[in-house]
């Protein structure tokens, strides 16, 4: 600026000495000094030209030095915008350093809350396991009660063919007085007797081969009973039709009252005879196989029972005493109905024992469950507290040195130069790696 000023100020000077110059030269030139003009104007366009050439050397030296100036005003402003350039990109420095902290804090958090989160997960996971549980022992419950429920229906069932029984007895009392004749000979009444026992077994639901067997020898033994019935755990119970008639059906033709007298007492004197033949045979003792102490003597028609218990009441006691069972179709009825609940009780039996078997393999299961489930807890607690070990004094020991760091910059005045700004989430190169990572060790 000051060399502007210079170079005004000779151009000035310089125009005012060609002014003079000219007024010179306009003055009326004197009588003695006409020979002199020449040389005047020699002189003046001399200083001019002089004059001139010092302006323009002035003019360039002033121009010269501006341009040095400037160069040098350029290089302090430069030195400036670089200084204040550093000074930002150390203050973004810190900033991104606050940042990264509160990076660290936000993943810290979201890390604790998939924690919870979690947690809530393996909760809720456990209510449903209980509530099957629950859900299984309340349909374990349902089972025993249908089991009860479906005894006391077959209760009933019972006592309704006890009904159906009485009906048939009734129909059978009134076929009795047909069937004498067919009655007369022995094979005969052999095959009635077994025709009647089928009728109540078969009534009475039993199937050959599954319930009963027939005419099967006992093991160990020759002897051979007409049907033997399976009984629990392996026992087994006898029962014989052959039955004396002969002097019974003698009875009902008789005419007189000695001749039913005495065809009376020889049809219990064959009754007798009976019962011992069945009392010496004792099929309990002879045979391999556990059975029955008592054996079955079936009288095929409850006319005849009737007349036993009403001629000769001892006589069903003497039996009973030689442990042989007189029974007519009603009370074998009610025989097979006590041996099919005993058959149905001992598979109920059985039944329990294997649910309570499956309920001890279940309590051992459950134990097993839930040292699993404490164990997964260990671990979790063990998880938690190695994120508050991280969370607290793991992250206030990270933090002393940032904060020590950031005081020895302010303290030396430092900035943060712009070219360490951090990029964005998105942009910053590895951010998804490390934030995967970031997870899998919360994971673990």
């Amino acid at each position: 600026m000051s060399g502007g000023l210079v170079l005004v100020a000779l151009v000035l000077g310089a125009g005012l000495g060609l002014l003079g110059a000219l007024v010179v030269l306009r003055r009326p030139p004197a009588a003695a000094g006409t020979g002199r003009e020449p040389e005047l104007s020699s002189a003046v366009t001399a200083s001019v030209a002089a004059a001139v050439a010092a302006v323009q050397d002035q003019a360039v030296a002033e121009r010269d030095a501006a341009v040095q100036a400037a160069l040098q005003q350029a290089a302090v402003l430069q030195r400036q915008q670089l200084e204040q350039v550093t000074a930002h990109h150390r203050e973004l420095m810190d900033q991104a350093g606050l940042r990264q902290q509160e990076q660290f804090g936000a993943r810290l958090a979201a890390g604790q809350q998939e924690l919870a989160a979690k947690k809530d997960v393996i909760d809720t996971r456990l209510d449903q396991v209980q509530t099957e549980l629950r859900a299984q022992m309340e349909r374990l419950g349902q089972l025993v009660g249908q089991l009860g429920q479906r005894n006391a229906e077959q209760f009933g069932k019972v006592d309704e063919s006890l009904r159906t029984q009485a009906e048939i007895t009734q129909a059978l009392s009134a076929s009795t007085q047909s069937l004498r004749e067919a009655l007369a000979n022995p094979k005969a009444r052999g095959q009635w007797g077994e025709r009647m026992a089928e009728d109540v077994l078969r009534l009475a639901g039993f199937i050959e081969h599954v319930n009963y067997e027939k005419q099967t020898a006992v093991e160990g033994t020759r002897a051979l009973p007409d049907y033997t019935f399976t009984m629990p755990k392996g026992h087994a119970l006898y029962m014989d039709v052959k039955f004396p008639l002969s002097a019974y059906l003698r009875y009902l033709e008789a005419g007189t009252e000695a001749e039913r007298q005495a065809h009376r007492e020889s049809f219990l004197r064959d009754v007798r005879t009976r019962v011992r033949e069945l009392a010496q045979r004792d099929y309990a003792a002879v045979g391999d196989r556990p059975s029955v102490d008592y054996v079955l003597l079936f009288l095929p028609n409850e006319s005849i029972a009737g007349f036993i218990h009403e001629h000769d009441p001892g006589l069903v006691e003497q039996a009973l005493g030689q442990k042989v069972v007189l029974c007519s179709p009603l009370t074998l009825f009610a025989f097979l109905g006590v041996i099919r609940q005993a058959y149905d009780n001992f598979i109920i039996e059985k039944t329990s024992d294997e649910i309570l078997t499956l309920l001890g393999r279940f309590g051992q299961q459950w134990d097993k469950y839930k040292e699993s489930l404490q164990s997964v807890e260990r671990k979790f607690d063990a998880v938690h507290k190695e994120l508050e070990l991280l969370g607290g004094p793991r992250r206030r020991q990270l933090e002393k040195p940032l904060l020590q760091l950031n005081e020895l910059r302010r303290k030396r005045g430092l900035e943060i130069d712009a070219a360490f700004e951090p990029e964005t989430e998105g942009e910053r190169p590895g951010a998804e790696v490390l934030e995967l990572g970031l997870r899998g060790d919360l994971g673990a």
